[in-house]
Order: structure tokens, then C-alpha cells, then sequence
């Protein structure tokens, strides 16, 4: 059982500060890899919670490992974000302020699959094909990070 399972056993919906373990994986064409949320069908990063005791770095191979089967190889802290557009509420009512530490991941090991009934569907974006329905907890990253590309061409 995880830590945030045992929290909402005594709290119930109310809010958790929750740290997480993220990643933008791009490729070679600087397009990255969203996935859909089985939960609210929106598009975002690839992460989750950080279990008591784990490494953001164990937590990332972690999350991606379950969430589409793969495992990142050559990542470097992005940045981190918080604030009130990581402010989230889940379909089920539970609410969190998340911290998400982001990665930028160019390289991954393993096939794309989905393990965990998380991800209904994984897709490559270019800036321009981003999606109107993208969680919005990823749009700063993402933003941030299409502009660090486009400055470095």
C-alpha cells in the first residue's frame, strides 16, 4: 500500500502536499512523449507520488516502469514546480498541491506498454500539436521547455 493510500485513510479528500517524481522524455526532433489519463482522459507527463524513504530518482524509474513499461536513461533535473496550477483534484475528489520535480529524459530502455491501467494511450507532440486537453500541472514545464528548445536553435 502506498503512503498517500494510508494518508487518505485517515484524511479522506482533503488536501496532501505530495512531492513527484516527473518526466518530459523527448526525442531526437525535440517532440515529447505525453500520455493520456485513464482517470480524466487528459495529456501530460509521465510520474507520480514519492514513496517514504525513496530517491526522486528510484520514484522516477518507478513511475515509468508502471505507468508504460520503460526505464529512462540519461536524465537531468529540469526544475521544479509548484504553486497553485499543481493544484489538482482527481475524479474520485481527492485533492492535492503538488510538487513536481521534473526531469528532461532523452533516453529509455524498454518497449512502451501500459502496465497499470493508469495510460490509456502514449503519443509523441511537437509544440504545435500540443493539446488543448493537457492536465495543467504540465502546461508550465512544457512551456519551459519548448522555449529552452527553441532558444538553443
Amino acid at each position: 500500500m502506498s503512503y498517500i493510500s494510508e494518508i487518505r485513510k485517515k484524511i479522506g479528500h482533503d488536501v496532501v502536499i505530495m512531492p513527484c517524481a516527473c518526466a518530459i522524455i523527448a526525442d531526437d526532433n525535440g517532440r515529447v512523449l505525453l500520455q493520456k489519463r485513464a482517470d480524466d482522459g487528459r495529456w501530460g507527463y509521465h510520474g507520480g507520488a514519492i514513496e517514504v524513504d525513496e530517491t526522486v530518482e528510484d520514484a522516477l524509474k518507478r513511475e515509468l516502469f508502471e505507468e508504460i513499461g520503460i526505464t529512462p536513461v540519461d536524465c537531468t533535473l529540469f526544475g521544479v514546480y509548484s504553486g497553485p496550477g499543481l493544484h489538482h483534484i482527481y475524479p474520485n475528489g481527492d485533492v492535492c498541491s503538488c510538487i513536481d520535480i521534473v526531469y528532461l529524459c532523452k533516453s529509455y530502455e524498454g518497449e512502451i506498454r501500459f502496465c497499470d491501467g493508469e495510460v490509456t494511450e502514449v503519443k509523441w507532440f511537437s509544440e504545435k500539436e500540443l493539446l488543448d486537453n493537457l492536465s495543467d500541472s504540465c502546461r508550465a514545464p512544457l512551456r519551459d521547455y519548448f522555449r529552452a528548445l527553441r532558444n538553443n536553435h
